[in-house]
């Protein structure tokens, strides 16, 4: 039993100690990979046990043979080592026997699975990682408007009964959630998923770790952080009910009754607006002006087509001005939205060459960056948390045949556009509200191309999403829902060369599912003969 203990001991520090590629939350296509490992793991781990219980099985013989043999002897030692074959068998017993049941005891049966798990922990996610994923949580749970017990019961809009049986938190996973918050100074946070932990204590969830105490102490300092002195106070007294002598809670439970002695009336404040008030505590420094439309359009809220206007809007069979690609074949063309023009086009990759472009970039996927305005260079952001790869046509055929299309459907030339950017939205991917072409204030946005501003965009929906991960154009209210296999398409300048800034545009938060896509950005350069210039400034 100690060997085993030891080698549990071991299996916690490989665990505690490991390190890993960051941002693994950041796509399912990486973390389908280490569920794969897990996997691996769950098997070689129910390996050494069976090694370990054979093995103790073998010691137990050992041990009721032995003990048999001693109960004997010992009721009448002299009579029973006068018999010579019992004076033989014992010295045989001590000089070999004992050695070889020594040699069994230390045999180690856990070399190879030690051996595996250090092979793969440097594929496994670091405390980076984990923090991003209770961030991300907490980003579906705001942008979703989702309540923790929702969360906690794994019941997610879009997700199956199967499924919200499985995909629980225990007390332990909403303290950690809650410990995130915490340690971001991010205390309306703390408040939901600690109270969420303690509910779920007191409803009689077992915890081997996390007790009220704990709970308490966190929640108390959260609700006081938010200028609720009197429910601080309620709590730090039923902490030290659980514990009289914590002397935190002692010395808090003095400094909040003296302050509420002296505290004056305050004017009240609505409960929505308090509400909102607490929520904004918990958003960083980046809060987005726009957020509050956002996160509406990504719920399915806010959308400013009216039904005049929709009314408008037409699906059509399409083929460029009798392109020959397309004239026994054209495309089923849909009008989502009429100014500025947005369409989709359905059906237009195979499935087959999707899942070509996805085994590509999945090597290659990397933290998604954006152009920093003040450098002009690459950098990752938090308001886009995704994980991209790039793809040019002379890698792959297939990559080629999908750059081939988007030109003729078109009319772009592409020949100076980027190379295809795929990319993988994973627990909370997102990429918040923002332009794809470089303004004013940016002229050098792309100056490295050397092909101008970008005039277009392409984006290929490779997968479908069970819920969230639309894309949504905050200024005009418009919301295009992820459809495996189609593409929308729209341009990011008018005829003159300016910038729409109605393309003003965000990738919501995936609440369900795995998001892929893929962009191809047309710019400026080649166009001249194939969209060409004007003073027009609307489309």
């Amino acid at each position: 039993m100690a060997k085993l203990c030891l080698c549990c001991t071991i299996l916690l520090l490989l665990f505690t100690s490991v390190s890993a590629h960051s941002d693994f939350f950041t796509s399912i296509g990486h973390m389908t990979d280490l569920l794969l490992v897990e996997r691996d793991l769950v098997s070689s781990l129910k390996d050494y046990i069976r090694a370990e219980e054979d093995k103790l099985q073998r010691i137990k013989r050992w041990a009721d043979r032995l003990d048999v043999l001693a109960t004997a002897g010992s009721q009448d030692p002299e009579g029973f080592l006068g018999h010579p074959v019992n004076a033989f068998k014992l010295i045989k017993r001590l000089n070999t026997e004992w050695v070889e049941l020594e040699g069994l005891v230390l045999t180690d049966v856990s070399d190879a699975f030690v051996s595996n798990l250090t092979i793969q922990r440097q594929h496994f996610p670091n405390d980076d990682d984990q923090t991003g994923a209770a961030k991300a949580l907490m980003r579906l749970q705001d942008t979703y408007e989702l309540d923790t017990e929702t969360i906690s019961s794994g019941r997610l809009p879009g997700s199956s009964s199967v499924a919200a049986t499985s995909s629980v938190l225990t007390v332990e996973d909403c303290y950690d959630l809650g410990k995130v918050a915490y340690s971001d100074v991010d205390y309306y946070h703390t408040e939901l998923w600690m109270a969420q932990a303690l509910k779920q204590l007191e409803q009689g969830e077992e915890s081997s770790s996390v007790d009220a105490i704990a709970i308490l102490d966190y929640l108390s300092y959260s609700v006081y952080q938010q200028g609720e002195l009197e429910r601080a106070l309620d709590f730090t007294k039923k902490l030290l009910e659980l514990d009289p002598s914590h002397q935190r809670a002692n010395g808090n439970l003095k400094y909040f009754e003296y302050q509420l002695s002296k505290q004056k009336k305050l004017e009240v404040v609505g409960n929505e607006e308090q509400r909102m008030r607490k929520k904004n505590l918990g958003r960083s420094d980046d809060y987005l002006p726009e957020r509050k439309q956002y996160e509406k359009l990504c719920r399915g809220e806010g959308i400013q087509m009216t039904p005049r206007r929709h009314s408008r809007l037409f699906c059509r069979y399409y083929d460029n001005g009798r392109h020959p690609r397309f004239v026994i074949g054209p495309l089923k063309q849909e009008d989502e939205w009429d100014s500025p023009h947005i369409v989709r086009y359905h059906d237009i990759v195979s499935d087959r060459d999707m899942e070509k472009v996805k085994e590509l970039a999945k090597p290659r996927l990397r933290r998604a960056t954006v152009h920093d305005p003040q450098t002009g260079t690459l950098t990752t952001a938090h308001y886009r948390v995704s994980k991209s790869a790039w793809l040019g046509a002379y890698e792959h055929p297939v990559v080629d045949k999908i750059n081939r299309k988007i030109e003729d459907i078109t009319g772009l030339d592409v020949s100076t556009a980027e190379d295809l950017q795929v990319a993988n939205y994973g627990v909370g991917g997102q990429y918040e509200p923002h332009f794809d072409f470089g303004r004013k204030d940016e002229p050098d946005a792309f100056e490295e191309l050397g092909t101008g501003n970008r005039i277009a965009t392409w984006l290929l929906y490779m997968s479908d999403v069970q819920a969230g991960g639309a894309t949504v154009f905050t200024d005009i209210g418009a919301a295009v829902q992820p459809k495996k296999g189609s593409a929308v398409f729209w341009f990011n300048l008018y005829p003159s060369g300016e910038g729409d800034y109605r393309t003003r545009h965000a990738a919501c938060p995936v609440l369900l599912g795995n998001k892929w896509v893929s962009n191809k950005w047309m710019h400026e350069r080649g166009q001249e003969f194939r969209r060409r210039c004007g003073l027009r400034w609307n489309d």
